[in-house]
């Protein structure tokens, strides 16, 4: 059965997601949502058509699963609890301090409409996540180290662009090159989160927009700046879309530890991706969550799952024969 996917903003997430269907032969997009006007939105898609946010829940009977692809600074927090009573739905939550405070929201609202709702997924949090418990349970007396970019956060630029005076912003994650070296060669180091990333933004302000106090607004920012070494750069828009109209990142999850009788062998686990698009990637794997949801939804399972709760095989297009024969 085809599995029939709605999506919630149209942003570079969302044009993302529309993507990841094309390479998912068991989904189909069956409708946008915005905020926007629809007619000023052009899918890639032919056939299906965009609708007012105010309408989705009218069409909860034509959604199997709702991707929701706002930011996590102000619109998941409200979107993501609104809409798991009436749909199953995967979200990409990315503010790590507060995953929890929104788990407890979203499940008490999918568990009231019997809906499933899987949220924080994407590659941090979620492959990242999946990848410091494997190695975390492997090796039980070793240090957990994460490290990303250098790339684009969208999250952390959705944040800056926020803020009354900007006009559009990019936000760069970059790893400190000492910190992470002395990671990948074991040493273990004791690393504060100033130690282990700065963060660089270029921004576009608008007109009349004050930059000393839009500067001081973001690298005081909690959970997004206020922790960090931060660089603000103003910029007219022709800069930004010269120079910065691209959306790379990536990363590295990295676990050290040892084994034997006296902690004689070291080992380094780590796990890495380099992405031409942040936002595509992302949306490649609230893809595969969502199959996830939809077969758990079947299956009777309601209320709020992280990618902790999720069995691998729900993930894949393939059955549990096929994944035995090809991936095991």
């Amino acid at each position: 059965m085809t599995i029939k996917i709605g999506i919630l903003g149209y942003g570079n997430l969302g044009r993302g997601v529309e993507c990841a269907i094309l390479h998912n032969p068991d989904m189909e997009l069956c409708g946008v949502f915005t905020r926007r006007d629809p007619k000023s939105i052009s899918l890639l898609t032919p056939g299906v058509k965009v609708f007012p946010v105010e309408e989705a829940i009218s069409m909860k009977a034509a959604v199997d699963v709702l991707i929701l692809c706002g930011g996590s600074a102000h619109d998941l927090p409200e979107q993501t609890p609104q809409f798991a009573r009436y749909f199953n739905v995967v979200d990409s939550f990315d503010t790590h301090a507060k995953i929890q405070e929104h788990f407890e929201k979203v499940d008490a609202s999918a568990k009231k409409g019997n809906k499933t709702g899987i949220i924080s997924v994407g590659w941090d949090p979620g492959m990242f996540s999946l990848n410091r418990l494997y190695a975390g349970s492997i090796l039980p007396g070793g240090h957990d180290y994460t490290f990303w970019g250098k790339g684009v956060s969208q999250g952390h630029s959705d944040a800056i662009r926020k803020i009354e005076g900007v006009k559009d912003a990019r936000q760069y994650t970059i790893p400190v090159k000492e910190s992470l070296e002395a990671v990948r060669s074991g040493k273990n180091p004791e690393l504060t989160t100033r130690q282990k990333h700065t963060r660089e933004c270029f921004v576009v302000l608008k007109e009349g927009a004050d930059p000393e106090k839009i500067r001081e607004e973001i690298v005081t920012m909690p959970n997004y700046f206020a922790d960090y070494d931060t660089e603000v750069h103003f910029i007219s828009e022709e800069e930004l879309m010269r120079d910065h109209k691209g959306i790379p990142h990536g990363g590295s999850v990295i676990r050290t530890g040892t084994t034997g009788w006296k902690d004689e062998n070291g080992h380094v686990v780590e796990y890495s991706l380099k992405l031409d698009s942040n936002p595509e990637f992302t949306a490649s794997v609230l893809i595969a969550y969502a199959r996830a949801a939809y077969r758990l939804n079947k299956e009777g399972v309601s209320g709020c799952k992280t990618v902790f709760d999720i069995a691998p095989s729900y993930l894949s297009i393939l059955d549990g024969e096929q994944l035995r024969r090809q991936l095991l």
